[in-house]
């Protein structure tokens, strides 16, 4: 029997940070998009809600008993109603975190995962995205070989957020040799590798103010022990699956954005005397919107409450992720057409809802929880 009730815990968090999403991220987030650029004031203040230190136990430094896909799941719903881009670079660090807690060997969990517990996020960020029309997760271009004591890496990555400043990277390859995924951590603060190149920073149509940026590299030789799991490596899938529905999560958070601040422009923009609310057209707009939103929701919900009791959530995962890949385009186009010409302008949030809502399809790997 599935149940979807939040315990207390659950429901304070999630309270907290929509409280936060709304007051300090959705604020900010016109300015910063904008500009181009993250108010790093705003995303420390998402860090000190402990959302990643939660779900890492407290053998590891963090304050948590066991990672819940469930609770990451409301929480990134939450974010996601407060600005995207920002949401985006305050789960960045659960792209590592959550490889490490679900597929990291013993020795790499001891060593990497105290350093997503501290005051401050740490510097990590990972790549998946390849910069080819027929990018697959699953049959990667970027290939990693043996070569004596060392693994060498070759490839190029696209999407990497915050890459720049990024002191710890996984890096996703395939295992040439055993025709397998793989994927590695890169330390670099302190040698950084020979042959890793960060490129110019990309130009986005949507998430302006989250800095991501390609990859290149060339023959990158890093040791055995940054194989994530060790050389018995790790289940690519399941890490899919995290991924699929953080971002079904952040969808619906985008869409609930949307959907709620066109029902409020509705019921107050008022044409031939009464609410344009009232008129059948908008009314109906407005009533498929919030199905969509609550349909998101719930299949998000159902594919991490399945990823928390150890089942098989494959298609669960993919269907919330193609489903709020659809679903927030729709809904923040509407939003668009219910506010009419406002809705195509800058000061108005649904322009970059919209704009947001696109880049769904071509984000995998871009959020975890």
């Amino acid at each position: 029997m599935i149940a979807f009730e939040p315990t207390d815990e659950q429901r304070l968090m999630v309270e907290t940070v929509r409280q936060f999403a709304h007051e300090q991220m959705r604020e900010r987030a016109h300015a910063a998009d904008e500009a181009r650029a993250l108010p790093t004031d705003v995303i420390a203040g998402a860090w000190e809600l402990g959302l990643i230190p939660s779900n890492i136990p407290e053998a590891y430094g963090g304050f948590g008993e066991r990672h819940s896909a469930l609770t990451g799941v409301l929480t990134a719903e939450a974010l996601g109603e407060g600005d995207l881009a920002m949401a985006l670079a305050t789960l960045a660090p659960n792209l590592v975190a959550v490889p490490l807690l679900e597929c990291g060997t013993e020795a790499q969990k001891e060593t990497l995962l105290p350093g997503f517990t501290g005051d401050a996020p740490p510097r990590a960020a990972a790549a998946l995205i390849e910069p080819t029309w027929n990018f697959d997760p699953c049959h990667l271009k970027t290939v990693a070989h043996r070569d004596g004591e060392h693994y060498v890496l070759t490839g190029r990555k696209a999407y990497v957020p915050l890459a720049d400043q990024a002191d710890l990277l996984l890096v996703y390859a395939h295992d040439a040799e055993r025709d397998v995924p793989a994927a590695f951590f890169i330390q670099r603060n302190s040698e950084p590798p020979g042959g890793l190149g960060v490129g110019p920073r990309e130009k986005l149509m949507g998430v302006q103010a989250l800095p991501t940026f390609g990859l290149t590299l060339d023959e990158v030789s890093v040791p055995p022990a940054a194989r994530l799991g060790g050389e018995k490596g790790f289940n690519l899938e399941k890490l899919l699956n995290y991924s699929r529905v953080a971002l079904a999560a952040l969808a619906t958070g985008v869409g609930k954005a949307a959907y709620e601040y066109a029902l409020n422009y509705a019921k107050e923009r008022e044409a031939f005397g009464k609410p344009i609310a009232q008129f059948q057209a908008i009314a109906f707009m407005l009533a498929e919107m919030a199905i969509e939103v609550e349909a998101m929701q719930l299949h998000a919900w159902k594919a991490a409450w399945a990823l928390d009791q150890g089942q098989a959530a494959t298609q669960a995962a993919v269907l919330a992720k193609q489903y709020a890949d659809e679903a927030v385009l729709t809904i923040a186009d509407r939003a668009v057409q219910i506010l009419g010409g406002h809705g195509y302008i800058r000061e108005h949030p649904v322009e970059r809802w919209l704009r947001d809502a696109r880049g769904f399809a071509t984000f995998t790997g871009l959020a975890m929880v």
